[in-house]
């Protein structure tokens, strides 16, 4: 696989809570250089990147982030809020407390109140795939899916583990045909993207992938 196919699969992602403004530049000049996907920020530096680079790139921010139990109320404005400032694309974290608690429907609903305010920006859908079992990541393939979001993703980077190959290629055989998979959390050599790209993954977040890929 060559890197420039790679590259344009990657969310060029910084979200330290440290990050400073010239980390979130360097990463949108390495974004337009490198052609990624998208870059992926935080919501405070959503409007000031707009304001300074325009359409020359994508930009991906992330709601709910990184725990996922703000109430929907608080999702649906901070979602507002960002596509304002100029986001063309939102990676929410889902409310993991209502998938213990058993009430996939509630996930559901909170998902497709994004999705719908969202409306033709793509949604991901963070699911913190080393909190679930084996059934509420099938179960959660459903949610997402009924939903109508765009991509299911499989981690925050924040929580005890990351992607792996064994939850993409569950989210490839349980998703519908018109869900992609975004795997995130711990993509650190161009192995572990060659393998999750291989194993179905359309995009990965990564904050290493242009640091790798560009010494090729």
């Amino acid at each position: 696989m060559e890197a420039r196919d790679i590259l344009k699969r990657i969310d060029h992602t910084c979200l330290k809570a440290f990050c400073t403004w010239e980390d979130i530049a360097k990463l949108c000049e390495e974004a337009i250089k490198y052609e990624t996907a998208s870059v992926c920020i935080p919501p405070c530096y959503v409007a000031r990147v707009k304001e300074v680079y325009g359409d020359e790139l994508k930009i991906c921010t992330v709601i709910g982030f990184p725990l996922g139990y703000q109430t929907t109320a608080v999702k649906l404005a901070e979602t507002r809020d960002a596509l304002d400032n100029g986001a063309d694309e939102i990676d929410m974290v889902i409310n993991i407390t209502d998938v213990k608690n058993g009430d996939m429907a509630k996930v559901e609903r909170e998902i497709t109140d994004l999705k719908h305010e969202c409306g033709n920006n793509i949604l991901k859908v963070i699911v913190e795939t080393c909190y679930l079992t084996e059934d509420e990541k099938k179960a959660l393939c459903q949610a997402v899916t009924n939903a109508g979001a765009d991509y299911i993703k499989t981690s925050t980077g924040f929580g005890t583990g990351g992607a792996t190959k064994a939850d993409v290629l569950l989210f490839k055989y349980h998703i519908g045909d018109a869900v992609k998979i975004k795997a995130a959390g711990g993509i650190n050599t161009r192995e572990d993207m060659e393998t999750l790209i291989d194993a179905g993954a359309d995009r990965l977040g990564s904050s290493k992938g242009v640091s790798v890929l560009a010494k090729e």
